[in-house]
């Protein structure tokens, strides 16, 4: 019987692992902020990878899934989204493979780069599990200081569609929300639709979301341990001033993102946090 392969090669010049299973579902991520570039599950690209993105081993990836780390946007000293998608990440050991699944883990650990921004000791990892049509990715992160951690973050993914104005989110219905395009407090619809630009934060729902569209359904769930969902797509007018997007790059994409905001977590002296986001195609 075969078996789940990885291979290695370069993407736009920069290391990736390529996991494939028999039945044709593959993925890729990059050493370069452990970074899901693609997806394909069911003969289908699942993720937006902006035809403009930068692969300079440098700069932020638009499009796959970010790993925002230790820092969510703008809220707080370090830079936008934190370093974590910034730097490169090791692999580590080799990818578990088996007839129907794949797994590989990739390490950050605290060095001279990651201390110019933040005194912090730490290990991040980052783990993705392939399955047919599923994939979960699991964010953890090891307090290995003499002080606690406190960090925010999200799995920042961005997820393809066909036609956003097609696209419906539901599973959200009377969360509460905060609309960051206008600052208003509400609560979530039972059906999102999406025109014009749209961001917004929920507390996060206890079942699954689903995404549907073209046909298509993707559920999306993640762990209690991230206490919020993200919901963003830029809109036209936004998309238009970003210049790693090209100008109808949103009505490719919406990012659903496991997140945490508001309030950073703590990881206490030798503790180790975990949180996952799992999509499935169904």
């Amino acid at each position: 019987m075969a078996e789940a392969a990885d291979s290695r090669e370069l993407f736009h010049g920069l290391p990736s692992h390529v996991l494939c299973l028999p039945g044709g579902d593959h993925l890729r991520v990059l050493q370069h902020g452990a970074h899901l570039v693609s997806w394909v599950a069911g003969g289908r690209e699942r993720f937006f990878l902006s035809p403009n993105a930068r692969f300079d081993g440098r700069s932020a990836i638009r499009g796959g899934v970010p790993v925002c780390f230790p820092q969510f946007n703008q809220r707080g000293p370090l830079p936008k989204h934190g370093f974590a998608r910034h730097l490169s990440w090791e692999v580590e050991g080799p990818a578990v493979c088996t007839a129907e699944t794949a797994s590989l883990t990739l390490c950050l650990c605290d060095s001279e780069a990651t201390r110019l921004h933040w005194p912090q000791a730490f290990e991040a990892r980052l783990r993705v599990d392939l399955a047919p049509g599923s994939l979960q990715i699991t964010l953890s992160v090891r307090n290995t200081d003499s002080r606690p951690l406190d960090f925010s973050g999200a799995l920042h993914s961005y997820l393809a569609v066909d036609d956003i104005a097609e696209a419906r989110l539901e599973g959200l219905q009377g969360r509460a929300e905060w609309d960051a395009v206008c600052d208003r407090h509400g609560q979530g619809a039972a059906v999102q639709r999406f025109e014009g630009e749209f961001d917004r934060v929920y507390a996060a729902a206890p079942q699954p979301l689903h995404l549907r569209e073209g046909g298509q359904t993707l559920e999306i769930a993640q762990s209690p341990s991230w206490a919020e969902t993200v919901v963003w797509n830029p809109g036209a007018a936004l998309c238009a001033t970003l210049a790693d997007m090209p100008a109808n790059g949103y009505a490719r994409m919406l990012c659903v993102e496991a997140a945490r905001v508001r309030v950073p977590l703590r990881v206490p002296v030798g503790g180790v946090w975990s949180g996952w986001q799992r999509l499935t195609v169904r």
